[in-house]
């Protein structure tokens, strides 16, 4: 391809609401171009990259055993509705009636399109197991569309959808499946890690995300430094930290006048904040009810709200006010198990149950806290004086009120429950997610095959999507410098930029066409920078916004038989022979 004969409108000019190197770049280098509020099109060269990606992801995909098919970008909402999700995934789900009033929706995820698909298709277990998948158009109303390809409302995903007799066939997809994306990141040429997650919407018993590592990621990764082990901050575990001890606290009621705060109490009574209980109080919102829960963690822990979300198995938390709280009988600053309001509900740390410590939590009462030791069933309090309900011979129980989950933010420095290796934090930007369903969309749309004993069953499930549009962001964001782009080899939209420093001299002119038609002859991806009117600095500065691996140079040299090769990942220049200039490309892009 010839730069006159290729529409590439590259410009100095920075998009106002781009803060992201791939928004800055993939704008200005003329790769895409906004339309609407987290809506791009894909000019040519950005065609180029999303296609490559797309064809990795299909030829992994195929390798792998699945079946492409194509879903409608529309999809009846009344599937929606059949399955739950039409009043669970809420407003990013974008709703519209056609000129009949029927009502329909733009697919972000198409689980109930090929549950429907092959209900009454598939109708035993000798046709399983069964995987299809799509590369195909969504969308997703965002409140904040932002970050140009890597949260927009329109993109493109690689979506697919496994149907198994059994949960160990849907384990040996999920593991072929992880296989199978590890393959297409490594072949795109991304650092990449591997991480359990948390399932969020789509839901299902297990998941694990696949993230970019690159200080501009929008997710904190935990990571071991000793380990593979990696997880989302919000599906992350640790070795239990112990609790240090500073000095014994007894069992039942202590005055802490005027002593509120984590801080405060360890100070005033010379333990350490591990030694403690905090409460954490959340509005719970469900689909037709809100209530107030409370959640106790370690003083010196940091409540991870996904996790806390999951424990009381609400669509999402709150934050609340002192007047919430006041109004539904909470003693603030001294809230604790003991005496809580009729009819809270509460969710302590599973890290504090069995410790075979007392720890201090609220009292519910003003100016006190109460030390305690938790187990299974409840807590051991000592002699409460006062008149506390569900206290009797010193002891606590939790009944239907309260129960463990896992509820803390692992933080840096934390032990790795794998190996005993340190934790840290990075930053990853998810570009795929694997999902263990089960049954749970099958069973809601009555999706069901005969058995080997010829009963009837819900089809177990798995899901597997691949962010390809957001893939093209992803490989700036961890390969850019200053300048501009820097592709990765497979992701290139050429691989080699000839430049012809001054295209009104005939002798450069011609060696250029002459190198381009020899590297075109030999199946290398190559561009020439014929333009007669642009100057050698203009072509340079577009060769380094635009990141193609390698430009040839052809300038003054050319009189002395030499050309240049400058690396576009280092800008190092190297003067070769012109009659070397075809092999030496040739050894560099294998």
């Amino acid at each position: 391809m010839k730069f006159s004969k290729l529409f590439i409108p590259t410009t100095k000019e920075m998009p106002s609401d781009a803060s992201l190197p791939s928004h800055q770049f993939l704008v200005r280098g003329g790769f895409i171009a906004q339309t609407g509020a987290g809506i791009y099109d894909f000019m040519p060269l950005g065609k180029i990259v999303l296609e490559k990606i797309r064809a990795i992801v299909k030829k992994e995909m195929d390798e792998a055993g699945a079946n492409e098919v194509q879903f409608g970008f529309v999809t009846p909402l009344s599937l929606w509705s059949e399955s739950g999700r039409a009043l669970t995934m809420g407003s990013e789900l974008l709703r519209f009636k056609d000129r009949k009033n029927g009502e329909f929706v733009l697919s972000p995820t198409n689980e109930e399109a090929v549950v429907n698909m092959v209900k009454n298709r598939v109708t035993s277990y000798k046709d399983l197991p069964l995987h299809l998948y799509q590369i195909n158009t969504k969308f997703r109303d965002e409140a904040r569309p932002r970050f140009g390809l890597m949260r927009g409302r329109e993109f493109l995903m690689k979506d697919g959808y496994s149907f198994h007799s059994c949960e160990e066939d849907l384990v040996r997809e999920f593991n072929l499946m992880e296989e199978t994306y590890k393959k297409i990141y490594t072949k795109l040429g991304l650092d990449f890690r591997v991480v359990e997650a948390d399932s969020g919407a789509i839901g299902g018993s297990g998941s694990k995300e696949f993230h970019v590592l690159a200080n501009s990621g929008e997710d904190t990764i935990v990571v071991c430094d000793s380990c593979d082990y990696g997880a989302n901050i919000e599906a992350a575990i640790r070795k239990e930290n112990n609790i240090s001890i500073k000095k014994e606290i007894s069992l039942g009621k202590i005055e802490t006048p005027n002593r509120k705060t984590i801080e405060e109490v360890s100070n005033f009574l010379e333990i350490d904040a591990s030694q403690t209980i905090k409460a954490v109080i959340k509005k719970a919102i469900y689909e037709n009810k809100t209530e107030l829960v409370v959640f106790f963690i370690k003083g010196n822990d940091i409540l991870e709200e996904t996790k806390a979300c999951n424990a009381v198995n609400a669509l999402s938390l709150e934050d609340t006010i002192d007047e919430d709280l006041i109004n539904a009988g909470f003693n603030v600053g001294y809230v604790g198990i003991v005496g809580l309001p009729d009819g809270i509900k509460f969710v302590i740390d599973s890290e504090i149950k069995n410790c075979n410590t007392v720890m201090v939590a609220g009292a519910n009462e003003d100016n006190f806290h109460c030390g305690m030791m938790i187990d299974e069933e409840g807590a051991s309090v000592g002699q409460m004086v006062g008149k506390f309900p569900h206290v009797e011979g010193g002891r606590f129980l939790f009944e239907e009120f309260g129960h463990f989950a896992d509820l803390i933010a692992v933080q840096e420095g934390d032990i790795c429950a794998c190996c005993g290796g340190k934790l840290s934090y990075t930053k990853g930007i998810e570009v795929g997610h694997i999902f263990q369903l089960g049954d749970k969309y099958s069973k809601a749309m009555n999706a069901t095959f005969l058995d080997e004993n010829g009963k009837a069953k819900p089809f177990i499930m798995g899901c597997y999507g691949v962010g390809v549009s957001r893939l093209v962001a992803a490989v700036i964001e961890q390969n850019h410098d200053e300048k501009g782009c820097i592709w990765t080899k497979s992701t290139t939209p050429f691989m080699v930029d000839i430049i012809v420093s001054n295209s009104k001299n005939e002798d450069e002119k011609n060696m250029g066409e002459k190198i381009y038609e020899e590297l075109k002859a030999s199946n290398v991806e190559v561009i020439l920078d014929d333009r007669i009117n642009a100057r050698f600095g203009f072509k340079i500065g577009d060769f380094e916004l635009l990141g193609f691996p390698y430009a040839i140079i052809i300038g003054k040299k050319l009189l002395d038989g030499i050309v240049e090769i400058v690396d576009r990942k280092t800008l190092l220049k190297t003067e070769v022979k012109i009659e070397e200039i075809v092999s030496k490309i040739l050894n560099l892009i294998k």
